[in-house]
């Protein structure tokens, strides 16, 4: 595993969109205030106050310096390897190493070095803040397209978290291939990033701003499903989404009808075909989740309620780190007649942001742009 890794994949050479992105968020953007659309605002929706209380804890000047899309905090993850890609100034990785606790460890890619000056240097800082005998964090230089150039094992993560920087790649199959070759069997890729309604168009594409206040570069997210099916990931599930707006003139006269979510999604490296639909009861054990786990907008696991799940998500529950979280059972079984049926199919998020009649975002992790203080800057 590399610790700090000062130099970037000897064997990944920089694009053109690398070096805009990199000078954009070194040297452009000194603040989340500096943003020119709300594509870095939280879904607004309930944080929970152990998360809250880890938020806090971080260094002021990490969260100003901060830019995300949504707020990617996966559940069960006390002693856990994280990867976080683009970490930039490092909040998640300092929030979450707080939540994984001394056994766990957390890792933070990048490829900007303004931005992983400001993360090292409050390593210290972080360690004394959380009560550690030592750092539990590490920061590596290099890109997400080429985590096992910059020194990141096969096979060496259980979570891997993004926050708003997937769309900055311009190579997303090779950013979720490697995200699956440093995932354990049975790890999850859990991020939040921009999705658009259709494919974008090559002005929207090659606009340097909107590339890098994350729109330019957006993935239609049918593809998303087509690219993670590809690469070999579980079908991805949709935990929660909300509307992205652009409050520039300019910019909006560029994007014409194409509209924008924040999404979060979650995908899994686990075995195809593996396991027959069955009835699972959660036993309460996540932290923070006790009562009601929400595993994406289709299943929510409430506390000793059967559940009828499909085959495909019996895989990754018998396979992933929330297998002790559950009770199984085959389909048929004595509680056949009181288990709840979740709808099945795949969720449109721009359907979902309509039914939850999310129109206004708002801010939901206290480091994040609004959309005032983001507007024509």
């Amino acid at each position: 595993m590399a610790e700090e890794n000062s130099a970037c994949a000897k064997g990944f050479v920089d694009s053109s969109i690398h070096v805009d992105v990199k000078d954009y968020y070194g040297k452009v953007l000194k603040k989340t205030s500096d943003l020119k659309s709300n594509a870095c605002v939280a879904p607004a929706q309930p944080i929970p106050a152990f998360i809250r209380q880890a938020l806090k804890k971080v260094h002021p000047e990490v969260t100003a310096r901060y830019y995300g899309c949504g707020l990617v905090v996966p559940e069960c993850l006390e002693g856990c390897r994280i990867l976080d890609l683009g970490s930039g100034s490092g909040r998640d990785v300092y929030m979450l190493s707080e939540l994984v606790g001394e056994k766990g460890h957390v890792t933070g890619i990048d490829m900007t070095e303004d931005q992983l000056d400001v993360a090292r240097t409050y390593v210290d800082y972080h360690t004394k803040e959380f009560g550690f005998k030592k750092p539990n964090v590490s920061f590596v230089q290099g890109y997400i397209e080429a985590l096992t150039e910059a020194g990141l094992e096969k096979s060496s993560f259980d979570i891997i978290i993004s926050n708003c920087v997937v769309n900055l790649s311009p190579d997303k199959k090779r950013v979720l291939a490697e995200a699956y070759s440093v995932l354990k069997d049975g790890g999850e890729l859990y991020f939040s990033d921009v999705y658009s309604s259709g494919r974008l168009t090559e002005e929207i594409k090659n606009h340097k701003v909107l590339w890098g206040e994350c729109i330019g570069g957006a993935l239609w997210w049918k593809d998303l499903l087509q690219l993670a099916e590809e690469v070999g990931f579980s079908p991805p599930h949709l935990v929660t989404a909300s509307v992205i707006t652009v409050d520039n003139k300019e910019l909006q006269d560029i994007l014409g009808d194409f509209k924008f979510v924040s999404a979060t999604y979650r995908l899994f490296k686990v075995p195809k075909g593996a396991t027959k639909p069955c009835q699972v009861i959660y036993n309460g054990s996540i932290t923070g989740v006790e009562d009601s786990f929400q595993f994406d907008t289709q299943f929510t696991f409430k506390v000793d309620e059967v559940v009828e799940v499909d085959g495909e998500v019996a895989t990754i529950l018998t396979h992933s780190r929330f297998r002790e979280d559950f009770t199984f059972q085959p389909q048929g079984g004595p509680h056949e007649s009181c288990g709840v049926k979740p709808k099945a199919g795949t969720v449109d998020p721009f359907q979902l942001v309509l039914q939850l009649g999310k129109q206004q975002p708002g801010s939901a992790t206290g480091g994040c742009c609004s959309t005032q203080s983001a507007c024509c800057k």
